[in-house]
């Protein structure tokens, strides 16, 4: 584990270095394709996010607004949806082919995008690009449906565990290492009384994060990590002995050591109960770390590896999402510019530091940022192999995208008693059986 010491330092530092990075990388930019602006007119770029909040949007159109100085005959209309409106807006846009050019795509909806046939391979694009070399393999398998490349990883997610240490200490805990320790602390904690919980619990949008977590852990070695939404027999991840016991435990969370209203909370509220002194430990993606270092003393929070099931082992993968071009564009030459721009190792990098991913490009490694603090977690894991089993998350499957909101809904109903444990998870067995048949007899 380590502490978050530095971290607003640094966060100063790659804040400070921002406007200088941006304009050298846009004039050093490769180019690629045909002429941006054929015949000298300015050409509009209409670009829309998914993962939106005010600090991430300001600092994308801080690099737009510098890419546009380098290239004045092309123009960047950014478009910023509500997160929780985001990715069902960007469809919607994306089945009526509105005039979008530039997508941001993500790990859990780019085979369903793929599918429906709304992005273009970039491999006519990434041949020419000077530093798709130094694109590490993971950053490019989040992007990938079959040996097609559709978007550039912005940036790669992979979680771990935050927790109060002052609270630990205080209570003479130790940090949890598994998933029993962490419900064991979790209600040693929680003091209604005084507003204290011991977990930021998210039973809202992205709520299958921390049940699939589980009850893959508690699968241990038994799941394909090839397939990981199944085990090694061909049985779904949710047919198992250890799923049930994995999410009995998960209720458990909830019902003993979570704030109730939680059931309701999505990725803002998880995190500000978080900083604002409600919860105590935090599963979350680096993408947190500036908001903490910057909301929260410093020494009162650190960060851990993520928890292991019975059998000593977790299960972890490292998700993303990025930049993408539509199949419809007529601007393709001129979306790759700008494509190629933000992705760039020196802008991936501001990036990285100013909203806090995991950099794309292998040679970032070297920066000491990422070698220390709440990162330092995230590389130890990395080095773990043994303990910390990387799994591929179900990319391909295209019901994939749908599952969120699936499992969100009849969670949902199992924590407030409405469907038992079992029900819930023969509904997760089926929802992925079918995805299975589904997917098969359309490659047949």
């Amino acid at each position: 584990m380590k502490t978050n010491h530095g971290v607003k330092t640094l966060s100063k530092l790659a804040a400070a270095t921002l406007a200088a990075a941006m304009v050298l990388s846009a004039c050093s930019g490769n180019e690629s394709g045909s002429n941006a602006s054929a015949g000298g007119e300015k050409v509009k770029l209409r670009m829309i996010e998914s993962l939106t909040s005010d600090s991430r949007t300001a600092l994308l159109q801080s690099m737009i607004d510098s890419f546009e100085e380098s290239n004045p005959d092309i123009e960047v209309e950014l478009i910023s949806p509500p997160f929780d409106q985001a990715d069902s807006k960007i469809r919607t846009m994306l089945s009526a082919k509105e005039e979008i050019d530039i997508v941001e795509a993500r790990d859990q909806n780019v085979a369903e995008f793929v599918n429906n046939g709304y992005l273009e391979p970039l491999e006519a694009y990434t041949k020419n690009w000077n530093e798709f070399s130094t694109v590490t393999g993971t950053a490019l398998d989040v992007g990938k449906i079959g040996d097609k490349l559709y978007f550039i990883s912005n940036g790669l997610y992979q979680r771990q565990l935050f927790y109060r240490a002052d609270w630990l200490k205080e209570a003479g805990l130790e940090v949890p290492k598994t998933y029993e320790d962490l419900v064991h602390a979790s209600i040693a904690l929680t003091d209604k009384s005084k507003n204290r919980y011991g977990f930021s619990f998210r039973g809202g949008p992205g709520a299958n994060g921390v049940p699939d977590t589980m009850i893959l852990a508690y699968n241990g070695a038994e799941v394909n990590t090839n397939d990981a939404m199944f085990l090694k027999d061909g049985t779904s991840v949710y047919s198992s002995d250890a799923a049930k016991q994995a999410l009995e435990l998960y209720v458990k969370l909830f019902k003993e050591g979570s704030p109730a209203d939680s059931i309701g909370w999505g990725f803002s509220e998880q995190v500000q109960a978080f900083t604002s002194g409600v919860t105590a430990f935090l599963l979350q993606d680096p993408d947190v770390i500036n908001s903490l270092s910057e909301s929260m003393e410093e020494g009162s929070w650190a960060t851990a590896p993520m928890p292991t099931g019975p059998s000593g082992v977790a299960l972890i993968s490292a998700g993303g999402a990025g930049w993408g071009i539509t199949s419809y564009s007529e601007k393709k030459d001129a979306a790759w510019k700008l494509i190629e721009f933000l992705s760039s190792n020196e802008q991936n990098i501001v990036w990285s530091k100013g909203y806090g991913t995991i950099p794309i490009h292998s040679s970032a490694a070297e920066d000491e940022y990422f070698q220390s603090g709440p990162y330092k977690t995230l590389l130890d894991m990395t080095a773990d192999s043994k303990t910390f089993i990387n799994y591929k998350p179900p990319f391909q499957y295209p019901a994939n995208s749908q599952f969120s909101t699936f499992s969100m809904e009849s969670g949902q109903a199992m924590l407030l008693d409405k469907a038992t444990v079992e029900e819930t998870l023969a509904k997760w067995d089926k929802y992925w059986v079918d995805a299975k048949t589904e997917l098969e007899s359309k490659s047949e």
